[in-house]
């Protein structure tokens, strides 16, 4: 019997991954000033402790004004460097190989805590450097209505913003990340740029298709550069954001930069009219796994799909059937950190439990040999049922 394919390694470039289970990189909203802490150790070491063939922290602002609260993980300077190396050797050491995503708000800068309301921040003494925070954007259009303007970015100042996302990649590769993503998606800066919602400009960045694109373009150029060819590069968009940017559009943006070292489209969507993200269709299980299939087949290139992918089976039919490269697992692992170990025996491989530490896959093994027939708690609703 072949094995799932969920758990059959995946090489990218000079990186394999174990298996083809990445976590979603998700905001923690747990930095201080920028600077990583123990939350993040924890947070992505219980994920590769839990088996996972890829842990993608989240999106990790490239400069200080692109931060989307006061709790947003910072690359926008070397100091943040130790820090985050901290991370990598812990995912690296149990078993998992480590992304980072790279981000900026721009418009969507300089907000609360999603769970403490979301709203655009009010100035207050303890943000010492407020007028450095600024909202800055393709265009001086908000999102939504209410929030405050953002300043459009000059023509002279987009290659200095490029600039950081390269130098960015720099501090990565020297904390020893494998993987790095670049968040185009979700009303964020890139996605700005590309669609006609949100930029209005008259100049190169602006009007035409292919010049809405030319700074997520340049990003991808200036990253490459400093990015070494034999790590993998991925690239998350909103493949539909109901506000003018759609899949036809993804697809020749994606055809575009595969031969500038884009690997493989992380493939999401929404996020253009405010928040929280929701796509041009209903939100069900597997609800954007549509976009990744198209982005594959019609760009010819590799896909991650994400969104709602729940079930150990479910995600090995989305493989299958062809239609991803990679299942990308966000809040399903929030609720079961251990969500790769336990796919792998819903879907009958790895008896030892070989893809976890020693100190779980000791006692797994040993009580999976002892008691016959036993069924975890993810496995049913409750006993006898």
């Amino acid at each position: 019997m072949a094995a799932p394919l969920l758990f059959t390694p995946m090489p990218l470039r000079g990186v394999t991954l174990k298996n083809r289970v990445v976590v979603a990189p998700m905001h923690q909203y747990a930095a201080v000033r920028g600077f990583s802490t123990d939350w993040h150790l924890m947070n992505a070491g219980r994920y590769a402790a839990g088996g996972a063939g890829l842990v993608m922290m989240e999106s990790t602002k490239v400069e200080r004004r692109g931060c989307g609260t006061v709790g947003d993980l910072g690359i926008w300077e070397d100091a943040h460097v130790p820090g985050l190396a901290r991370c990598v050797e812990f995912i690296q050491r149990h078993g998992s190989v480590a992304g980072l995503q790279l981000g900026h708000s721009g418009r969507k800068a300089r907000r609360f805590r999603p769970w403490d309301g979301g709203r655009p921040l009010v100035r207050t003494p303890d943000i010492e450097d407020w007028e450095g925070w600024e909202l800055v954007s393709s265009s001086a259009i908000n999102s939504p209505e209410s929030d405050p303007t953002p300043r459009a970015l000059t023509r002279e100042e987009i290659p200095g913003v490029i600039e950081n996302w390269g130098q960015a990649a720099r501090r990565a590769h020297e904390a020893g990340f494998e993987v790095l993503e670049i968040h185009a998606a979700h009303g964020y800066l890139i996605h700005q740029f590309l669609s006609p919602f949100s930029n209005v400009r008259n100049d190169e960045y602006g009007g035409s298709e292919l010049n809405r694109m030319r700074f997520c373009i340049e990003v991808v150029e200036s990253i490459r550069a400093h990015w070494p060819a034999e790590k993998p590069l991925f690239i998350r968009f909103s493949v539909e954001d109901d506000a003018g940017w759609d899949p036809d559009q993804s697809v020749r943006l994606a055809r575009l930069l595969k031969p500038k070292g884009v690997d493989v489209v992380d493939c999401s969507s929404g996020g253009m009219r405010g928040s929280p993200v929701v796509s041009a269709g209903p939100i069900g299980y597997g609800y954007q796994v549509p976009y990744a299939a198209k982005l594959r087949r019609e760009a010819e290139i590799m896909s991650m799909a994400v969104g709602l992918i729940v079930h150990a089976d479910q995600a090995e039919a989305i493989l299958q059937k062809g239609e991803a490269d990679l299942i990308a697992v966000g809040r399903e692992l929030l609720y079961n950190p251990n969500w790769p170990m336990d796919a792998a025996q819903k879907l009958g491989v790895d008896a030892e439990f070989a893809s976890v530490p020693p100190p779980q896959a000791y006692w797994l093994e040993k009580r999976a040999r002892q008691v016959k027939g036993l069924e975890p708690s993810t496995y049913r609703e409750k006993l006898g049922a």
